[in-house]
């Protein structure tokens, strides 16, 4: 247990943050991570030791080594670049790409956000899916940036359709032939990222209700609907194959093909994508309602607080490890009750990482955590005289992650970080 204590400003975050970002390739503070790097740098690195790390067979795989079984210690390097691909190293062997080690060290967060996950609008749900994809699903990435890929070049052929659009024009005719190409790579590859995120679904709705029960004491019913904006997929009926893309029945091809030719007037008119993965979302059911409309304040929490634990549990029960746990400031947002059930859950974890700003924020309860508080503020006075403690060694180095570099992600200010807090990346604003 590390708990991380000291005013806004000093840097608490940026150490979980950076664990985060190493582990999932995504931060819950900003929507790209280029406002990661320092003003006037072009990069940023972030370096953790993992210590009783398991997955050394696939390293081996990664870096072309064989011989890492008897090590310590894994190191893990991610530089994020302002331009070009960010890279990723382990033990300083081969350069990797972020994607190929996103998920290998795995850890849950918890911030005084995630109530948007019930309140907000899609693109926070998409984006908490696709995070969970990352890690719970060794190809969803891949798959997930390809869609990402393909979505962006269609829509610059709309685009480019609206903008220009000449009868009789022989570009045209060219541009029309192109979307053609590019509308059947954007289903093929969009019905594999919908059936991985229906996995996703069910994944998470194994765990998901009784966890809500537990949170809330009571026989509320809670449970998680896809809403997938292809809806001609009906999983209902099982017409969805294992293979898809060996299936003799191309129904599903035929019925989404014929749906984009029925609105291309309108895409062409607007110039983006109406339809696809992007637009996906999931409906949180209590009890049979919508949460997002009907739940209170207090439930909102509840349903928040389970959907990440059930991530948890769903990582525990795919690595047979349980994985790091980081709770953001958010004790300073929960009530006298919840603060206790999240603690609760808290002491039962191998490692867990706490940021607040100040000591009365942590429950009454708290004397797991006297012997875990670390003072930022002195950190942060002894860096500024160029001592030579740093953060990482006053972190306890008997578990599982130490953070060697921290990010330089005080890029602009606190006030940039949160006027573009509600800004995205997702496939929902590319269209």
């Amino acid at each position: 247990m590390n708990v991380l204590v000291g005013s806004n400003g000093l840097g608490k975050t940026n150490v979980v943050e950076s664990l985060e970002v190493i582990s999932t390739g995504t931060s819950h503070r900003v929507s790209s991570l280029t406002p990661l790097i320092e003003i006037n740098h072009n990069c940023a690195t972030i370096r953790a030791n993992v210590k009783d790390f398991s997955n050394t067979c696939n390293i081996n795989t990664l870096d072309g080594s064989d011989n890492l079984d008897n090590l310590d210690e894994t190191t893990f390097e991610l530089s994020i670049n302002l331009k070009g691909a960010n890279r990723a190293r382990i033990n300083g062997k081969k350069s990797l790409y972020m994607k190929d080690i996103v998920g290998l060290v795995p850890c849950v967060s918890f911030t005084p956000r995630d109530q948007n996950l019930i309140v907000s609008d899609p693109t926070v749900r998409r984006t908490f899916i696709d995070q969970a994809g990352a890690l719970l699903i060794p190809n969803y990435l891949p798959i997930l940036q390809e869609y990402n890929h393909i979505a962006k070049q269609r829509s610059a052929l709309l685009k480019s359709l609206s903008n220009n659009y000449s009868p009789n024009s022989m570009n045209n005719y060219n541009t029309v032939s192109d979307l053609e190409v590019w509308t059947a790579k954007f289903i093929e590859t969009g019905i594999i990222l919908t059936k991985l995120r229906k996995q996703i679904i069910e994944l998470l709705n194994n765990v998901f209700s009784n966890i809500v029960k537990h949170l809330s004491n009571s026989s509320n019913f809670a449970s998680i609907e896809y809403n997938p904006s292809f809806s001609e997929i009906d999983f209902s009926e099982n017409n969805f194959e294992d293979d898809f893309e060996e299936s003799n029945d191309n129904s599903i091809r035929l019925a989404i093909s014929e749906h984009f030719q029925r609105i291309y007037n309108g895409e062409v008119a607007r110039g983006y994508n109406l339809i696809g993965p992007h637009r996906d979302d999931f409906t949180i059911l209590l009890n049979d309602y919508n949460a997002k409309e009907f739940a209170s304040n207090g439930e909102s929490w509840t349903l928040a607080l389970a959907l990440k634990m059930a991530l948890f549990k769903s990582l525990e029960k795919k690595n047979e490890k349980k994985p790091i746990v980081i709770l953001d400031d958010v004790f300073a947002q929960l009530d006298e009750s919840r603060r206790k059930q999240i603690l609760e859950f808290a002491k039962n974890q191998d490692q867990v990482f706490i940021t607040v700003a100040s000591l009365s924020d942590i429950p009454k309860d708290k004397s797991v955590l006297e012997n875990s508080i670390i003072d930022v503020s002195k950190i942060a006075k002894n860096q500024n005289e160029d001592d030579s403690n740093s953060l990482e060694n006053n972190i306890d180095i008997s578990h599982k992650i130490l953070l060697e570099n921290i990010v330089n992600s005080r890029q602009n200010s606190v006030d940039y970080i949160e006027n573009n807090q509600n800004k995205s990346t997702d496939l929902g604003d590319i269209r």
